[in-house]
């Protein structure tokens, strides 16, 4: 027996895409399988007008690059990426080992345990400081 065969189910091909706040707390999880592309996952969302007023309903300010932005933001000596923030959320959340490795057979398993873990780190970071 094929020792990758045996766990074949287990395999971690899971992307998870992350929308998150300034202070890095999670807002909106996406879970999709790891060979789709980023745009199909998050770009409707994102530029949707709709959203915009609903963060800004919030008193959020949304933070949305367009490619344009991007392309004059690299060339710009003074551009500071705020891509580390949900870095560090990704972060916070692989310190779960359940998170980490993946180990439930079911996607559904595995994105019920993301959104479990988002709302300890949101439970963390707001009540316990």
């Amino acid at each position: 027996m094929n020792f990758g065969e045996k766990w074949r189910h287990l395999s971690p091909n899971i992307k998870r895409s992350l929308m998150t706040d300034a202070k890095g707390l999670p807002l909106s999880l996406v879970v999709a399988a790891a060979n789709t592309h980023d745009i199909k996952l998050v770009a409707d969302t994102l530029d949707a007008e709709w959203l915009r007023g609903y963060l800004q309903s919030r008193h959020y300010e949304p933070y949305i690059q367009s490619r344009k932005e991007e392309s004059d933001a690299c060339q710009n000596t003074d551009f500071k990426a705020q891509r580390w923030v949900v870095e560090r959320t990704h972060s916070w959340m692989n310190r779960f080992r359940r998170i980490l490795i993946r180990w439930e057979k079911k996607v559904e398993n595995y994105e019920a345990m993301l959104h479990f873990v988002c709302g300890i780190i949101v439970w963390n970071k707001t009540l316990l400081g």
